[in-house]
């Protein structure tokens, strides 16, 4: 059951699995913004005890950080679906996706939020509007990533430089739209498929340039496996628009 809470404007949703290096320091990052942020962490039973510790953090900031905690390594999707839900529940009316290893600069926030209030209704973080933008990754691993982005493009048809990004701000009536419940994947593919919801919907998108950071402490959660759902997902999106799946 999602326990109704009372919320203003903005609520950001941080999955997190084994990200104890990384979370205590970012969440009194996100908290110290001039802009006002809620933070919704998303734990998957964490080994290393992450839940734990925003549980600890909840005692310096309890009405600002929310904790719902799933019992076990159920997929980015499904974490940020139920974010969503979530924030829905509580009348969130500006709804952002960030990952817990400060590869989104959460200085960025604001500069998203910014672009949603003056009339996108998805505003994206983007490694590729201005260039490759891009910190600490090996040239194999940025070449797959602009590389994908440019396959998504032509396939889907979306005039989006950085479709695979994980950085976003959705107005509350994107989601309200979206059916949550036929989204169909939990990997990277994921992050493709609600901008290709919102671009089927006709949906005002919005890249705003950001630098992306490979993380320095902790693990890539990276695998074939996403990288081959990012693949064939996106012919199967396509496929099922056609026909009107959507």
């Amino acid at each position: 059951m999602l326990k109704k809470v009372i919320m203003p404007g903005a609520l950001v949703v941080i999955p997190t699995y084994n990200e104890i290096d990384n979370i205590e320091k970012l969440l009194r990052k996100v908290f110290s913004l001039s802009r006002e942020f809620h933070v919704l962490v998303v734990d998957d039973n964490s080994p290393d005890l992450t839940g734990l510790k925003v549980k600890e953090l909840q005692q310096d900031f309890p009405n600002q950080l929310f904790l719902e905690e799933r019992k076990g390594k159920l997929g980015l999707g499904t974490a940020y679906i139920h974010g969503f839900k979530w924030a829905l529940a509580n009348d969130y009316d500006f709804i952002f996706e960030m990952d817990a290893d400060f590869s989104h600069n959460p200085e960025d926030l604001a500069r998203l939020y910014a672009a949603c209030e003056q009339g996108a209704d998805v505003a994206i973080g983007s490694r590729y509007k201005t260039g490759v933008n891009v910190v600490n990754w090996p040239i194999t691993r940025v070449l797959l990533s602009f590389g994908a982005s440019k396959y998504v493009r032509l396939i889907t048809g979306m005039k989006i430089f950085d479709p695979t990004a994980g950085f976003i701000c959705y107005k509350r009536r994107v989601l309200e739209t979206i059916d949550l419940n036929a989204i169909q994947f939990i990997g990277y593919a994921f992050q493709i498929e609600m901008k290709y919801k919102a671009y089927l919907q006709k949906f005002v998108m919005e890249e705003v340039p950001v630098v992306f950071t490979d993380r320095t402490r902790g693990e890539s959660k990276m695998s074939s496996s996403i990288i081959t759902e990012a693949i064939f997902g996106v012919i199967s999106l396509k496929w099922k628009s056609m026909f009107n799946k959507h």
